[in-house]
């Protein structure tokens, strides 16, 4: 079974979301969003299935990412997440939530060695 497929998202905090999102738009070229900013990119082997990578910065008091303490969190993105959340309860990962569905795809958050919060994502 396949794990991780890629990078589905660099989340980090900041004191001010809007004087982040501009500075990086003018400054480095992002086209920045309330959200973030989106890569766009194609799969491997399907040149007609695109997917992207999220760049997004939260709000310094944000809870998030608890129960880590990091300023960050990484989002990987996966196939099959209900199989693999499974796998990694046999293994003894710590899983915060249940698998939440959107129209876009579905999350669950874990825990790796360290405390860091992570977020798993399947695509729709």
């Amino acid at each position: 079974m396949k794990r991780v497929t890629g990078i589905g998202g660099i989340f980090f905090k900041c004191k001010d979301t809007e004087q982040i999102n501009e500075w990086y738009k003018t400054h480095l070229g992002l086209e920045t969003s309330p959200y973030g900013a989106k890569f766009d990119w194609i799969q491997d082997g399907d040149s007609a299935e695109k997917g992207y990578t999220l760049w997004s910065p939260f709000a310094d008091k944000t809870k998030y990412f608890e129960p880590s303490t990091k300023d960050f969190m990484i989002n990987y993105r996966v196939e099959n997440i209900e199989a693999l959340v499974e796998e990694l309860k046999r293994e003894g990962v710590t899983v915060l939530d249940e698998i939440a569905t959107y129209d876009y795809g579905k999350f669950v958050h874990i825990l790796d060695l360290e405390g860091n919060k992570i977020e798993l994502f399947e695509a729709a």
